[in-house]
């Protein structure tokens, strides 16, 4: 039996409007994209030409510096538009799908039976190398590289993020044959992260190492997994993988095919009936939002999209496009209304950590909150706060000082090369301060891959 590990620091949001277990499957929709902005640590080089045809597997792009990693179309169609930004940069490579997808082929064998040279050879052409990230610097893995373990969350702690257990209910096959691939590409372990009390599909998985944890969240961030099981220290490499995204690299190895359907939660308290949707990664986020329903469809602003959920998630327009990482979209309203004298009123409604509103006497209770911060920004002010939330064995205030500062050194000492801008999302939530602290540790790893490279 596996030891449960227990995490007493964090904090689980409670909000309005979780995803229903039903799924609605969607057709092809009418344009998918893939944008480079979305692989971290690559420079594309185009493969392709506004008007070429393309199947599902063909490369679109690669990356500058490693020209063997390329990046797939997730369907057949037409290239339609090459967007672009400042100074010629690729902005998105967009395709005008067709009604039934077409697919390249690709020799694969049983991963049992083949070599990591040979999965390695089919992972790169296929253009699913970059599912593949690394740490530290959370950016796609370079194929040269051995690392000293390979790590998987089983589950997410985010508010309202989907369950996994449900979305990859009927994937059982290619988990298996997915994390069998994973295997060949290490010569340490697979970790896979799962929630104690869990018993759905993931738990049935019997050629990986299983770790129970129990706690708030983020406890199904794989971050924190990674240093509660094999902390990474200086000069360590090792790789994550989104799980949806070992069942696609299994179903590589089953099918031959680069199959990109996922399911995804459309959540959030202005869907009009949140739900999981089953369609083909890259699609229209207009097309996903749109199928599920927002309630104030013609009400402006009043609400926001944001691509993740609402701690880690990024803004989107309606006319972007879901990416290959992430497995849920929200939408809530937009804090644009102002309050007079907010902070003195009651406020049942809203969610605070601290004894400000009255939410504390009510622990189970869930919100419909919005994207108001709630106060401007303000000095940084040295505090044990973050100590409660970020259930790492590092010191957080001074890791943000260190980066802040640009001092390498510390920010080595601190623990930079254990974290993710992801893992402190909660300690940004709760800080009273207003510190935009996820850019802040981007900022310091960005430097850290500048100096040391």
């Amino acid at each position: 039996m596996s030891k449960v590990i227990k995490l007493k620091r964090g904090l689980d949001i409670r909000l309005v409007g979780e995803a229903e277990k039903t799924v609605m499957q969607m057709p092809v929709a009418s344009s998918y994209a893939l944008i480079p902005d979305s692989f971290p640590g690559i420079t594309p080089k185009l493969l392709v030409a506004q008007g070429d045809k393309v199947k599902a597997g063909t490369p679109l792009f690669f990356d500058k510096a490693r020209p063997q990693i390329m990046f797939t179309s997730p369907v057949s169609g037409t290239v339609a538009e090459i967007r672009r930004g400042e100074k010629r940069r690729i902005l998105s490579v967009v395709i005008n799908a067709n009604a039934v997808v077409e697919y390249e082929t690709f020799q694969v064998s049983a991963p049992a039976k083949s070599t990591r040279e040979k999965i390695t050879e089919v992972l790169l052409q296929s253009g699913l190398w970059p599912f593949i990230i690394q740490r530290p610097y959370g950016i796609v893995a370079n194929p040269t590289d051995t690392p000293k373990a390979i790590f998987v969350s089983g589950f997410d702690t985010a508010p309202l993020a989907p369950d996994m257990n449900f979305v990859l209910k009927d994937e059982y096959d290619n988990l298996a044959t997915g994390f069998e691939v994973l295997r060949k590409l290490t010569d340490g372990k697979v970790h896979l992260g799962l929630r104690n009390g869990d018993n759905g599909i993931l738990n049935r998985l019997t050629n990986v190492e299983q770790h129970l944890f129990e706690g708030p969240h983020p406890a199904g961030n794989v971050g924190i997994q990674i240093h509660h099981i094999d902390p990474i220290n200086k000069d360590d490499v090792v790789w994550t993988v989104d799980i949806q995204n070992v069942a696609v690299i299994g179903r590589l190895f089953n099918t031959g095919k680069v199959d990109m359907h996922k399911t995804i939660a459309v959540t959030g308290s202005e869907v009009v009936a949140p739900k999981y949707v089953s369609m083909i990664a890259g699609a229209s986020i207009e097309q996903v939002v749109i199928a599920a329903g927002v309630k104030h469809q013609n009400s402006g602003d009043n609400f926001r999209i944001i691509l993740g959920n609402v701690l880690t998630g990024t803004k989107a327009d309606s006319d972007g496009y879901i990416d290959l990482y992430h497995n849920q979209v929200t939408v809530i309203p937009e804090g644009n209304k102002y309050e007079l004298l907010g902070w003195l009123a009651p406020r049942l409604n809203k969610f605070s950590v601290s004894h400000s509103y009255f939410s504390w006497l009510m622990p189970k209770k869930k919100y419909d909150l919005d994207t108001n911060l709630n106060g401007g920004k303000r000095a940084l002010v040295v505090t044990g706060l973050y100590d409660r939330y970020l259930p790492m064995d590092i010191y957080p205030l001074y890791l943000l000082k260190a980066c802040i500062a640009g001092d390498i050194d510390k920010m080595e000492d601190l623990g930079i090369y254990e974290v993710l801008p992801e893992d402190f999302a909660l300690c940004e939530f709760v800080d009273p301060s207003k510190t935009d602290m996820q850019a802040v540790i981007a900022d310091g790893i960005n430097l850290m891959i500048k100096e040391l490279s």
